[in-house]
């Protein structure tokens, strides 16, 4: 049987398999503890040639951004609402859906939900923008959100 040492978060490392260690979900930001997540094969900073695949958590919240690459969520767990352009579907665990480029998507769980999202090629490095986070999720619309306008860098080290 032969062993591997665990690769650095790289697209591709050029050998046969690219293989990433385990690592805990963390909290986006310390004022943020209801959404947590864990970037697996890279983390979503400057240009990306392939995916990036990533585990997200949202407990009774919801997150918003404009991003410049495709974010596909597959579902695992709970309900996930995805909103984008005034059309809304409902995720339940093995229901996927996707947000085009170029557009704002809203996720929220109004009780929980865990999913494998896959970011799209951001082959020109565009930042995602206009960040909102919210714990109070009355009729579907945040009534306390909390508005980061400029870019944040999502990833986890």
């Amino acid at each position: 049987m032969t062993t591997t040492t665990p690769q650095p978060l790289t697209s591709t490392t050029g050998k046969a398999i690219d293989f990433w260690p385990a690592k805990s979900k963390k909290v986006m930001k310390d004022e943020w503890q209801r959404l947590r997540c864990r970037f697996i094969n890279s983390d979503p900073v400057g240009p990306w040639d392939e995916f990036i695949l990533s585990e997200w958590e949202l407990e009774a919240c919801g997150w918003e951004d404009f991003h410049p690459h495709t974010e596909t969520n597959f579902v695992l767990e709970g309900e996930l609402h995805i909103e984008c352009d005034g059309q809304t579907v409902i995720l339940r665990p093995g229901d996927s859906a996707r947000v085009n480029p170029g557009r704002t998507g809203r996720y929220w769980a109004p009780v929980y939900a865990r999913m494998v999202t896959i970011y799209g090629p951001n082959p020109d490095g565009a930042e995602s923008h206009s960040f909102r986070y919210s714990e109070n999720l009355s009729l579907g619309r945040s009534a306390a959100v909390h508005l980061y306008s400029n870019s944040l860098n999502v990833g986890t080290t």
